[in-house]
């Protein structure tokens, strides 16, 4: 029998900053028993998946070995680590466990999603443990921009894992637990055989600020403000949120929450005992009626999303309000990489209705939820881990973060999605790659990224649509061809309209073709979208894709 081993394999995660999905086994090669450490989404976008709701990790490899998922567990509520558990839980079968809040937003997703939202078993925090076949898990509190985020204490036959997750080093997080030093260099007092470590903020070369310091920074700038006051954040940063609300009240204004992931994000904090003293806030259409210096609104689409608070006020009304000259508009964000134009294009529309807008520059206003390298190091030393293996962050920031480790002494290995690590020995070994792919979620339906209908929506987009309808009867064309065009210029270099030229050109064709090709329906629907591709080609430059639609009298 093969020797017993200890592996960690990303599937989403790392080499990429979202759709965290990482699986930890013990047993023999092959035979591993399974435990999985989040299971989140990340998003798309317009340039490489346009029309896609959600993308989810590839989880074939998984699904294949259900029948050895021990448990679920879920470090906290932020839909990259959460957001995919309703939508892949009916292929994996495993119970969830999570604590209260981040529990109480896997059941809605389970619930949304058609599952028994009691499959979610809401757990306390360390030193409570929970037994999954031969791992024993305990959610250890630690700080973040959420509430009730945890690293996962893992203790397996071959020795302890801490697993990170998304963690800062804040020891006044305002909401939530704070980062407590005692309790991290005890966990690490009895020996970590491996930290599997949050790596986004690794070229970050100072220590991170507390929470606590953005408070008075917003104050001020809300009491300075002349008119209306909006600012957006993360809608899951309740701490933030609940220190804006403060805010405006503390400069007498009335405050008001728009969109709806911001409000339910208060709610869940209220309902499960994490926020028990939240400012009181007023509708809508009660705000109507509030003068607009009197008034502060706190509104979702910190990074730009078109449907959200953020985007609805920059282009217009919302709701009955409307941003007007003099007013300010706080992003107490930062932007994700990849948001910048959405982000950047609600600013300029902002600006252009005369609205003051404040972004983080001055990095007075936001803080981060990620540990910068010195508290890293920090978590190194108190930990003592025999390795390191970078999680959650870019190829550069895992590559980085690898560099810190054997600075200070420590085993790493740079492993991306699908790359199978051997955690068993003194240090960590790659020893196979799966296929660690991506699924979308496209309307109500999962696709691959392989399957061709995202590739196929991208050269629709990129060349346009020509569509051909064609009526034969016995091998003869009934009538003239026409065409159906999509996304494509009415005319071309000719300056007669195009649908003119290409119907003219395949008519010729058609007539010109022998008894053999007017009979195959395939041979002559590739000549006449080769026709098509080469008179467009001709009058505009561009080849459009081609749909025939032959149809054939008997």
């Amino acid at each position: 029998m093969s020797k017993e081993r200890l592996i960690y394999l990303p599937l989403g995660g790392a080499g990429e900053i979202g759709m965290n999905t990482y699986v930890y086994g013990w047993g023999a090669p092959g035979k591993e028993r399974l435990i999985l450490a989040d299971l989140g989404v990340t998003f798309p976008d317009m340039d490489s998946s346009p029309g896609v709701d959600l993308i989810v990790a590839d989880i074939a490899w998984l699904a294949e070995r259900a029948d050895r998922i021990e448990a679920i567990f879920i470090t906290h509520a932020h839909m990259d680590h959460v957001g995919a558990v309703g939508l892949l839980w009916d292929r994996l079968k495993a119970p969830i466990h999570a604590r209260p809040f981040t529990g109480h937003h896997a059941r809605v997703a389970m619930e949304e999603n058609g599952h028994d939202p009691e499959t979610v078993r809401i757990v306390s925090a360390w030193p409570e443990q929970i037994e999954a076949g031969p791992f024993k898990v305990g959610f250890a509190p630690i700080s973040h921009s959420i509430p009730e985020s945890s690293a996962l204490i893992i203790d397996t036959p071959a020795g302890r894992i801490v697993h990170s997750g998304d963690f800062k080093l804040d020891e006044t997080p305002l909401v939530g637990e704070p980062f407590e030093q005692d309790f991290w260099a005890g966990v690490g007092g009895g020996g970590v055989h491996a930290l599997v470590c949050d790596s986004t903020n690794v070229f970050s070369p100072l220590p991170g600020r507390s929470e606590a310091t953005v408070g008075p920074e917003i104050v001020k700038l809300v009491q300075d403000a002349p008119g209306m006051f909006v600012a957006t954040t993360f809608a899951s940063n309740v701490a933030r949120v609940k220190t804006m609300a403060e805010a405006g009240i503390a400069a007498g204004r009335s405050v008001c929450l728009l969109g709806r992931a911001m409000r339910r994000m208060i709610e869940a904090a209220v309902l499960t005992g994490v926020v028990t003293d939240f400012p009181k806030t007023i509708s809508p259409e009660e705000a109507e009626d509030i003068p607009r210096q009197n008034l502060m609104l706190i509104v979702t689409g910190s990074q730009g999303e078109r449907r959200a608070a953020s985007a609805a006020l920059s282009r217009g009304k919302y709701l009955g309000l409307e941003l007007t000259e003099g007013d300010t508009f706080l992003f107490s964000s930062k932007t994700i990489p990849g948001n910048e134009r959405g982000v950047i294009r609600i600013m300029n529309a902002l600006s252009e209705k005369g609205v003051d807008v404040v972004d983080d520059s001055s990095t007075l206003y936001h803080v981060s939820g990620h540990a910068n390298r010195p508290d890293l190091e920090r978590m190194h030393a108190l930990l003592k881990p025999k390795m390191v293996v970078p999680m959650h962050g870019e190829h550069r920031h895992l590559r980085e973060h690898c560099k810190l480790a054997a600075s200070n002494g420590m085993a790493s290995v740079l492993a991306v999605n699908g790359s199978m690590v051997d955690l068993t020995g003194d240090a960590p070994d790659i020893v196979e790659y799966i296929e660690a792919g991506r699924t979308y979620l496209d309307g109500n339906v999962m696709i691959g990224a392989l399957d061709g209908v995202i590739r196929n929506r991208l050269r629709m987009a990129m060349n346009g649509h020509a569509i051909v309808s064609l009526i034969m009867e016995d091998d003869e064309m009934l009538g003239e061809p026409w065409v159906d065009l999509m996304g494509l210029p009415e005319q071309g270099s000719s300056k007669a309209p195009l649908v003119d030229v290409l119907e003219e050109d395949l008519s010729q064709l058609v007539g010109r073709a022998g008894r053999k090709l007017r009979g195959d329906d395939d041979d002559l629907e590739e000549e006449i979208r080769k026709a098509v591709r080469r008179t467009a080609q001709d009058e505009i430059g561009k080849k459009p894709e081609v749909t025939v639609v032959i149809s054939r009298l008997s």
